[in-house]
């Protein structure tokens, strides 16, 4: 081997471990969570909200052309949410913008995850992957109140 071939090899062995340091670093320093796959039944067909007790719900959404049902959800500040979400008709994307909630809605398929609202305000909801002709306008809100 030549001079130039053991640079090549060091450089490519130098940016594969910074690339494999940057993974794990993020995968346990940032604490993202991964949202979990339910089986899919068919209570998850019927978008509905169900509160569990005073600061915990169970939110049934279904994403559908160009829109999400629920389009709004109120909750007390301090609340946790259990997400559920599944698709109707194509891939859709949610994402809950400030929070770091990023769901895909799969038809056939649901994707859970659980959220706490600890500050009061809107906290917007929109589709990061194209569905269709009104894609842009496929929007939604959680509006969490002050407990007060």
């Amino acid at each position: 081997m030549d001079k130039h071939e053991l640079r090549v090899m060091a450089l490519t062995g130098g940016l594969l471990s910074i690339f494999l340091f940057a993974i794990i670093y993020n995968a346990f320093s940032r604490k993202i969570d991964v949202p979990t796959c339910v089986p899919y039944t068919g209570v998850f067909k019927k978008p509905h909200i169900k509160k569990v007790d005073d600061l915990n719900y169970e939110v049934y959404a279904v994403a559908h052309m160009w829109s999400y049902d629920p389009d709004e959800i109120t909750i007390p500040s301090g609340s946790t949410i259990d997400l559920y979400l599944t698709s109707l008709d194509v891939v859709h994307g949610f994402n809950i913008v400030l929070k770091g909630v990023n769901l895909m809605a799969v038809p056939g398929g649901v994707s859970k995850t659980t959220i706490t609202f600890n500050d009061p305000g809107i906290y917007r909801i929109v589709c990061h992957e194209y569905c269709g002709a009104g894609h842009q306008y496929m929007m939604g809100k959680i509006i969490v109140t002050d407990k007060r």
